[in-house]
């Protein structure tokens, strides 16, 4: 008889990339784990190359007892991973917990205007966003800037990695400050007044047919917190 295939959880975290096998019934097969470091070049920066996340996701894939493998990602979240035409990473990824971008978060507040912003995106402009960064790449390295030709997400680059293809799940890209939450797209309006190219995004798509989520709304699911009414906290670093 043929192998089933494992089913892997695999998430591209802060601290390293995890991995859970398990088998179609449910069974506990493995659990992995590679680490790496994070780069904080400044104060208040914080940033990884996105190649420690790839070599990671091969080390602990590789470890795993089943040749057929069927993952699904989840990962850390916001993340700006800049890639050029031929696919190559322009500068390391400027991560969820970096802070350099507090003027950026005033920009397009006035830009896209509080209120407006809020209604279509479900938040007002942190630091910790996608956004921002891409702003704030722009103003001080325009040169990166003006070889970008697609932005992924961390856990989307190594599902890139893994598949060639730039795609991203509606609950991951809501969390980038440039989807329009409701209508389950990216914003043309708010695209449009940060003057970001729409062709850099990748294809947006629920996460039941992309496979993966930010690790919070992966989160969510795994604790049952999947109806109104229902909560679940997390008390971060």
């Amino acid at each position: 008889m043929a192998e089933q295939p494992t089913l892997v959880g695999l998430d591209v975290g802060t601290t390293g990339v995890k991995a859970v096998a398990v088998s179609p019934a449910g069974e506990l097969l493995a659990v992995e784990e590679e680490s790496y470091l994070l780069s904080m070049p400044q104060p208040g920066w914080a940033e990884q190359d996105p190649e420690d996340w790839w070599q990671a996701a091969e080390t602990v894939l590789e470890r795993l007892p089943s040749q057929e493998l069927r993952p699904g990602l989840s990962g850390q979240m916001h993340g700006l991973v800049c890639l050029d035409e031929a696919g190559r990473v322009l500068r390391p990824a400027i991560l969820w917990n970096d802070q350099r971008t507090a003027a950026e978060c005033a920009e397009i507040e006035d830009q896209v205007g509080l209120e407006r912003l809020i209604e279509l995106t479900g938040n007002r402009a942190l630091t910790g966003f996608t956004a921002p960064k891409l702003l704030w790449l722009r103003r001080h390295e325009p040169e990166v800037y003006a070889h970008i030709r697609h932005i992924l997400l961390p856990k989307d680059y190594v599902l890139y990695r893994l598949t060639g293809e730039h795609a991203i799940d509606a609950a991951d890209a809501s969390g980038t400050l440039l989807f329009d939450v409701a209508h389950r797209r990216w914003s043309e309006e708010v695209l449009d007044a940060l003057a970001i190219p729409a062709e850099w995004l990748p294809r947006v798509s629920e996460s039941t047919e992309h496979g993966g989520a930010g690790d919070q709304e992966a989160a969510a699911l795994g604790v049952g917190a999947v109806e109104p009414g229902v909560l679940f906290v997390v008390l971060g670093t």
